[in-house]
């Protein structure tokens, strides 16, 4: 008897000793096991819907199938089918949680890429966790045609992105508590694509209860981008599409694979459907998940009421958008501007078409949607302004290599954790702009720094 209690007693320390660098931790799913350091416990490769591959290619997503055993969560998942790679297999997200005691409030880091590209995985959430004392979770979304393809008869039309996104959101709800995390205290931060996401949530009745803050970091989700604002070519589009004008496309898009049918272009390999991975670069709205047009929900206040914080950096488009010559400045502004062309030359002299596009785009856009929100719900404001302050060119600071901190990275995550903490930043509230950047804290008026009256009067 003796000899067997010592080796229950062996068996127990030993399983101890691997839970220490190895915790394990059930989801609904089944049991789960990470990695752990004295400052945080990580999950990675978590499934929070079932694959959407085969027949639920563009089909809502649908609950992961349970598994037997520990899962290894130590890696992580595939990255969402893109054009340097990844697989339709690919709706995982990680969890990073401290591992100082106590319910932590909860961030959702939903990534950009243009709706076509990265991943939840490509971010090392760690400093923000363990800095900020929060439970980061990053998931992945279905990108490009896969998650955004409009097609005649197709429920669910141009939102299955929205929709994964939902589900992780209540894969969240569900289990964060698992990873001592509180479902009750979700901020959901988003940047680019996944800021024009949280816009979309906003006005999401299916979203209701799913997130308690939000953070837009550089969010093209209201206004107009004028003719070639983007890219050469481009006509002027609103931010925001019906399903019924862009389900033609996706059946133009059929008919050049050889389709007639859904049938069909589920049959087709990933590879024919990346052919055609770029015509789908946004949500559409007039689907269950996205019944309206977020950018006239916004200004008419028929959004989700809660605390937000919304930013831009300084100089959004200068590495989006190429120095033009000055016959082809010419030529983008009368294309975009038209009879205003002269104008806005006046203004912006010297070939500025980033400055013209970031003020015009992003700027303004954002002074409007900010003051349209203010007037129900508390916001915060701010410029990312450090000297190269390009689209992304914030998110190094706010996930900096895990041991590597700058003062602006420390300062950034500082504010993100407060709000998520307390629901206010630490910088003064709207309409006060809050500059971030190395050197002393400062304010500034937004829309008199990118010249918003200004292009108030002017048409495109």
């Amino acid at each position: 008897m003796r000899s067997r209690l010592l080796a229950v007693g062996l068996v127990l320390a030993t399983l101890s000793c691997t839970a220490d660098r190895e915790p394990v931790v059930r989801v609904d799913s089944g049991l789960l096991r990470g990695t752990e350091t004295a400052e945080y416990q990580r999950f990675r490769g978590i499934p929070f819907a079932a694959p959407p591959v085969g027949d639920l290619r563009w089909r809502s997503p649908r609950p992961p199938a349970p598994w037997d055993g520990v899962r290894d969560a130590t890696r992580p998942g595939n990255r969402c089918a893109q054009p340097d790679g990844g697989s339709e297999d690919c709706l995982y997200l990680d969890v990073t949680a401290p591992t100082t005691p106590g319910r932590k409030p909860v961030v959702v880091w939903m990534h950009g890429g243009g709706f076509v590209e990265e991943a939840g995985s490509d971010y090392d959430t760690r400093e923000l966790a363990v800095r900020g004392d929060v439970v980061v979770v990053s998931p992945n979304y279905r990108l490009g045609i896969f998650g955004l393809l409009a097609y005649p008869g197709l429920a669910g039309s141009g939102g299955f992105t929205l929709e994964d996104q939902q589900a992780s959101l209540r894969w969240v709800r569900r289990n964060i508590s698992q990873f001592g995390g509180d479902p009750g205290n979700v901020t959901f931060v988003g940047e680019s694509a996944g800021g024009k996401s949280a816009c979309a949530h906003l006005a999401s009745p299916a979203a209701a209860g799913l997130f308690h803050k939000v953070v837009l970091q550089s969010a093209p989700c209201t206004g107009t981008v004028p003719a070639g604002g983007m890219f050469p070519g481009l006509p002027a589009f609103p931010q925001w599409m019906p399903v019924a004008s862009r389900a033609p496309d996706g059946a133009g898009v059929a008919a050049a694979l050889g389709c007639s049918d859904l049938r069909c272009l589920r049959g087709l390999p990933t590879r024919s459907l990346l052919e055609h991975h770029g015509a789908f670069m946004s949500p559409n709205y007039g689907n269950a998940v996205l019944p309206v047009d977020p950018d006239a929900a916004i200004s008419a206040g028929r959004i989700h009421r809660m605390p937000v914080i919304s930013g831009i950096t300084r100089h959004e488009m200068v590495s989006l958008v190429m120095p033009p010559t000055a016959p082809e400045y010419d030529t983008l502004l009368t294309t975009a501007f038209g009879a205003d062309a002269g104008r806005v030359a006046a203004r912006y002299p010297d070939r500025a078409w980033a400055a013209v596009t970031t003020d015009r785009v992003f700027a303004c856009p954002a002074v409007s949607r900010d003051a349209a929100m203010a007037r129900r719900m508390p916001v915060w404001s701010y410029e990312f302004a450090e000297p190269v302050a390009a689209h992304a060119a914030d998110l190094p600071y706010l996930f900096p290599e895990y041991g590597s901190v700058s003062s602006l990275s420390a300062r950034m995550i500082g504010h993100w954790a407060t709000f998520a903490h307390t629901g206010r930043p630490g910088w003064p509230d709207y309409p006060a702009t809050a500059v971030l950047a190395s050197g002393a804290p400062g304010v500034v008026d937004l829309g008199a720094g990118h010249q918003c009256d200004f292009w108030a009067t002017v048409g495109s």
